[in-house]
């Protein structure tokens, strides 16, 4: 198979933008994901994949519990620097950002996305070069379905309009 018309396939599929953290006994580790999907209403679940090599697979990879943050169009800025290979602590890449501990996970929340989850690792499955996390959902700390998306669609950011 081409490798390059799989990349054109898979990115022409537009996803929503999410920031998963996860807090390390050394630092609090964040990533943007494109990745996050919605398993199960009852009970809730919610799967994210993550690249080997990441620092934030190797540590999801011993430790059960982790927040992901929804964000919405506004929060592009955050989404890029929390996107690029080499990240510092994310402490470091949230300042500036509103976000608050969750009360189950002790992971950052960003305040200000469309919605804020605290989750449970319950499964891992080694999927090509990824990493398959299944979790449940402990706690949705907030939703603002006002708010607009920020969505990647053809390896771009962009507004639903």
């Amino acid at each position: 198979m081409n490798e390059l018309n799989f990349t054109q396939a898979a990115t022409s599929f537009a996803t929503g933008v999410v920031i998963v953290n996860v807090r390390d006994d050394l630092d609090d580790v964040a990533m943007t994901a494109t990745s996050f999907l919605s398993l199960s209403r009852n009970p809730p679940m919610v799967s994210v994949t993550l690249d080997e090599g990441t620092h934030l697979r190797e540590v999801l990879e011993r430790q059960d519990e982790w927040t992901v943050s929804i964000l919405q169009n506004s929060q592009r800025a955050t989404a890029s620097r929390c996107g690029v290979s080499g990240r510092p602590s994310a402490r470091l890449l949230l300042d500036g950002e509103p976000h608050h501990r969750g009360k189950h996970t002790g992971a950052l929340i960003l305040d200000n996305g469309l919605a804020g989850l605290e989750c449970r690792t319950v499964q891992r499955v080694v999927t090509g070069d990824h990493l398959l996390l299944i979790a449940e959902v402990l706690e949705v700390d907030y939703v603002h379905p006002e708010r607009t998306p920020l969505v990647r669609f053809r390896r771009r950011y962009r507004a639903l309009s």
